[in-house]
């Protein structure tokens, strides 16, 4: 068998590499359904960006985590940290809302809380939050995309209350994610092996079944994502 080419070994840290990201998002949507599998938790939905989450109060690695914890609303002001990239990305069009948009939080023994937007703004990561009013919410995630420098901040205000649905969420509606990354990484790795010159070829196949095996088996087996994360994340520098 022929020794691989400089460009083939340079290509298979990239496929590494790229499977590394990818194991981390496996792991992350695989280990998210196993945590919230039927457990009752507040609920936090913005159909104008695509949210559908459940509010933990453990772990920004969980998506998005209500602190400090204790705070109830309508009697406390909320903080809500959502990652904007990796790990779900659950924050990553908070940017598109404006003042007036709204935002639903369906907390248990509360109920349905409707928000309305009243302001959003851009601080540097340094910056303190002076959270105020127990009828208020923050939404803050990192800015600009990619990068830590900064904070983006929404500030909701209740609208409106009504009783809350008490319907367990069972099934996430991310429920399927690891799944679908998985195959498209086996997929499009598939594809470019195929068209790969044919010298090199059995390397870079190599590399993309090895690498989808171990996607397919974190999606039955997750392990959490963080400890990935925690390993890559100066590759792109930010949240």
């Amino acid at each position: 068998m022929k020794k691989p080419s400089i460009s083939t070994i340079i290509v298979i840290i990239c496929l590494l590499i790229i499977g590394l990201y990818a194991m981390g998002e496996v792991n992350y949507f695989s280990s998210k359904i196993v945590s919230e599998k039927n457990i009752e938790s507040p609920k936090i939905i913005i159909p104008s960006i695509g949210v559908e989450e459940k509010i933990n109060n453990e772990s920004l690695n969980q998506g998005v985590l209500s602190d400090p914890g204790k705070n109830i609303p309508t009697h406390d002001p909320i903080i809500l940290y959502g990652h904007r990239t990796l790990q779900g990305s659950p924050f990553l069009r908070l940017n598109e809302l404006s003042v007036g948009d709204t935002f639903l939080i369906e907390w248990p023994g509360v109920g349905e809380l409707n928000y309305s937007v009243v302001n959003t703004t851009i601080v540097p990561a340094t910056y303190e939050l002076n959270a105020q009013g127990a009828n208020t919410t923050y939404l803050i995630t990192c800015d600009p995309i990619g990068s830590t420098e900064n904070r983006l901040i929404i500030q909701g205000e209740v609208n409106d209350l009504n009783p809350v649905d008490e319907k367990i969420i069972k099934n996430n509606p991310q429920e399927s994610n690891a799944l679908i990354i998985s195959a498209i990484f086996l997929v499009i790795g598939l594809i470019f092996s195929f068209f790969y010159p044919e010298e090199n070829r059995i390397y870079i196949l190599a590399t993309v079944l090895i690498i989808s095996a171990v996607l397919f088996y974190c999606c039955i087996n997750p392990i959490p994502s963080e400890l990935i994360y925690d390993k890559i994340i100066f590759l792109n520098g930010g949240l």
